[in-house]
């Protein structure tokens, strides 16, 4: 059972001229469903095609065709909301949005407005310092995706792109219970991270299959208390939309650009205009796009070619019975499983990949030395190499060969680095780099006697002083170790120092 107990983060405020603020945010995510067809047709969804190749007569809005919703695709929403603790709405509708851009054939949308296929639903976002902030999902909406203009490629013309019309989106809506820029992205990367679990979407930003519109309001200290309490907006300031952003640094940042602009605005004596704007980067500022749009501007009205979605209860159960096991729960298995630490846990469960790697590397080993050696000199390695980790030329078995030489004394910690560099440039079996190469811990105490009588012997200076402060035992042990190529047992090095020493 997971434990959901947790502290809430403090509330993060913007000092103006004249007093604090606080932020309020919400997040419309644009999340690409993993299908190989598009939502309405069965042209491909492969990114990187030739443009306009992946086009069917519906996408391009043919006379006379009708849009064929895709299974797959509800299922992959109804999947993702289970995924968030959400309401399945086993009856859903279609609505068209109409509004003209170029890269949009029909003229319209084909969305979800009035009776989204996923209602409310929950993420518990993990801020890192030990605080979490449980957001609410308000609902999450199957649409259609629009084309994508080219405007660089000619000085005096646009072309357009049509290959990502009509492809799949879930909307996923959150409730404005962000309350600040960190939170804001951190809630993206732990939806990211959710999705990616569920193989809903790829959560790849630069593609654009995952983007998000932001929402940002200011209010006063004490205002947003009263909204939860009331569930009144009017405590809350007007909001204003970021629109498109696709990548978790600029997401701050406009976060924290537009909440100074409202707040500069605010106690100028003006008010902040509902709209929707743009985030410039290169001179950090948002600019207006467009006025607000409410849902009588689109002309919403149910699409008369598309029946209302009706689905049965028993196949959401046959969905929820085989949802795998999602970041949470697994973070909790590791830390009670393997012992582990809750940030050790966090960071091998960031993906599903990492997550399978170490699980399958501390399989009967000690899951602390194993979680070091893949945080620490796997993954420090690999991004030095800029490789993932699906990449690791290191596999499971031989990561494990070497914790397992390291538990059976055959060699030593320090040592196994070296018989990890070895294995990880020549892909060499651990166990057969500690043979061939001479690698063996000396374990023979004789022998290791044998080098500490000979360093004793010759600084008797030193000798002196570790009488008198123990703790410069130490310089012998590693003279010692230098002697001996780095090979012999540092336990048994130990113990024979301090005990010549006593004797001396």
């Amino acid at each position: 059972m997971l434990d959901l107990t947790y502290d809430e983060p403090k509330i993060r405020t913007i000092a103006g001229a004249k007093q604090d603020w606080e932020l309020v945010i919400g997040m419309e995510v644009h999340a690409q469903v993993s299908s190989n067809a598009k939502l309405f047709s069965a042209a491909s969804t492969k990114f990187g095609a030739e443009p306009n190749s992946n086009v069917a007569f519906v996408d391009a809005a043919m006379p006379g065709m009708l849009p064929t919703i895709n299974e797959f695709c509800v299922e992959q929403a109804v999947r993702t909301g289970l995924g968030l603790k959400a309401e399945i709405n086993l009856w859903s509708a279609f609505d068209r949005k109409n509004y003209f851009y170029p890269d949009l054939p029909q003229g319209y949308q084909i969305s979800q407005l009035y009776h989204p296929i996923v209602g409310e639903g929950e993420v518990l976002v993990e801020l890192g310092d030990g605080t979490a902030r449980m957001v609410g999902v308000e609902r999450i909406h199957l649409e259609q995706d629009a084309g994508k203009s080219i405007h660089d490629m000619d000085p005096n013309m646009s072309f357009v792109d049509l290959n990502r019309t009509g492809v799949a989106l879930m909307e996923i809506v959150s409730r404005p219970d962000i309350r600040g820029p960190e939170e804001a992205a951190a809630y993206l990367a732990k939806l990211r991270q959710i999705l990616r679990y569920l193989g809903t979407c790829n959560g790849d930003m630069q593609s654009g299959a995952m983007r998000a519109d932001v929402n940002v309001s200011i209010c006063a200290p004490g205002q947003y208390e009263k909204y939860k309490a009331t569930g009144d907006f009017g405590h809350l300031g007007t909001r204003c939309e970021i629109k498109n952003m696709n990548s978790m640094r600029f997401i701050q940042q406009a976060i924290d650009v537009e909440a100074k602009r409202q707040i500069a605005i605010v106690e100028a004596g003006g008010e902040v205009t509902q709209e929707t704007r743009l985030f410039d980067p290169d001179k950090q500022e948002t600019r207006s796009m467009r006025s607000k749009e409410e849902a009588h501007d689109y002309r919403y009205f149910p699409d008369p070619d598309l029946l209302p979605l009706e689905i049965e209860q028993s196949w959401v159960d046959e969905i929820a019975a085989n949802l795998p096991e999602l970041p949470d729960a697994k973070k909790a298995r590791f830390i009670n499983d393997f012992g582990l630490s809750d940030y050790d846990a966090s960071v091998l469960t960031a993906d599903l990949d990492s997550s399978s790697y170490f699980e399958e590397t501390a399989q009967g080993r000690d899951g602390k030395m194993c979680a070091n050696w893949v945080i620490n000199e796997l993954f420090g390695r690999l991004k030095k190499d800029e490789k993932d980790i699906s990449d690791s030329p290191v596999t499971p078995a031989m990561l494990g060969g070497i914790v397992d030489l390291i538990a059976s004394e055959a060699i030593s910690g320090k040592i196994a680095k070296d018989v990890f560099e070895i294995t990880y440039t020549t892909g060499r079996d651990p166990a057969e780099v500690v043979e061939t190469e001479g690698l063996k811990q000396v374990t023979d105490t004789g022998a290791i006697e044998a080098a500490v009588d000979e360093i004793i012997a010759a600084n008797p200076d030193q000798v002196a002083k570790a009488k008198l402060n123990p703790k410069l035992a130490g310089w012998f042990v590693g003279q010692v170790m230098k002697a001996t190529g780095g090979k012999a047992n540092p336990k048994a090095v130990n113990q024979l120092v301090a005990a010549k020493l006593q004797e001396t």
